[in-house]
């Protein structure tokens, strides 16, 4: 048996069928089809295909943007929103005939590099995306934790720390709060601070790019997003203070973070000295799929293979 994770995002859902060392034996992707019936035949198909090319049968994770609410069973804050109010895991078992494991990408994220990415061996990970959104996973031992409320790690939805005078009532959040991460130190939020100083919109990647012209407008914003950036993770390291943070989403992508960050964090952490890595995912965009696979682990899989096949559960 086979370990196939699929990664339900925004614009595309991709799938891949990895083998028990992790190699990935096939992979496919598809656009975000738009609507919740089309969504649960989309993923039945990708996993048909994998397992069709592959010539075996898998386990299923899936990672998506929001999460299940552990009260009610349905989905909740996913950008999809046509997932939202819906019970998906389990429509999703019933459409596959198997069992299904559901977390947020995030989550998979931080999964996927302390299994065998920039994490491996890790006691404690984090695993941040900076991409349109702003989300964070916990790792302790390699394991994922989510918490009785299944929102460990949503880093993006506490306020930004430290706020200057001109910071302290923060734009307006999509959650209903105002001055979270996201609308901080995501590609969103960077692009709307651009646009709040000088009135222009541009892309994030058009930013950096400025900025490494040396345009001037474009370099503070980028000193303000590293600062803002480096007081987020301070709070962070306070709380769970991990061996290793994990960046993932278009930003991860910035080098100058690398060599500008720890300096910005290290002030504000309460330990001296203070010592972690800050590393870009090890499996880029693949990091999805990938922790999303990993949501069984390869005991589960082989009893999984080993029992008789019958009507779905949802794991």
């Amino acid at each position: 048996m086979i370990q196939i994770g699929v990664d339900f995002g925004g614009t595309k859902v991709e799938a891949a069928a990895l083998d028990a060392t992790g190699q990935v034996l096939a992979r496919a992707r598809v656009p975000n089809p738009g609507a919740y019936d089309a969504a649960l035949s989309v993923v039945r198909d990708l996993v048909a295909k994998l397992e069709h090319q592959v010539g075996a049968r898998g386990s299923l994770g899936v990672g998506a943007p929001g999460s299940i609410s552990p009260a009610t069973g349905v989905m909740r804050n996913a950008n999809s929103l046509y997932l939202n109010g819906r019970r998906f895991r389990e429509d999703l078992s019933e459409a596959l005939d198997r069992p299904v494991r559901l977390a947020n990408d995030a989550n998979c994220l931080a999964l996927s590099e302390a299994v065998d990415g920039a994490a491996a061996g890790a006691k404690v990970a984090f695993a941040i995306i900076l991409g349109t959104g702003c989300g964070g996973g916990l790792t302790i031992d390699g394991k994922l934790i989510e918490g009785p409320n299944g929102i460990a790690g949503e880093w993006g939805h506490i306020p930004l720390p430290w706020p200057s005078a001109d910071e302290r009532e923060g734009p307006v959040c999509w959650c209903g709060q105002r001055g979270c991460l996201e609308m901080w130190v995501s590609g969103t939020g960077l692009r709307h601070d651009f646009r709040r100083a000088t009135g222009q919109d541009s892309t994030g990647e058009a930013i950096i790019d400025r900025y490494r012209a040396g345009e001037p407008e474009a370099t503070a914003a980028f000193e303000r997003y590293l600062d803002r950036l480096g007081r987020a993770v301070a709070v962070l390291c306070n709380i769970v203070d991990p061996d290793v943070i994990v960046l993932g989403g278009g930003l991860s992508n910035v080098s100058e973070i690398y060599a500008r960050l720890p300096d910005l964090v290290a002030p504000r952490v309460f330990a001296d000295p203070w010592r972690a890595t800050i590393a870009p995912a090890v499996w880029g965009d693949a990091s999805g799929v990938r922790g999303a696979a990993r949501l069984w682990s390869l005991d589960e899989v082989r009893a999984l293979a080993a029992a008789p096949t019958s009507h779905a559960r949802s794991g």
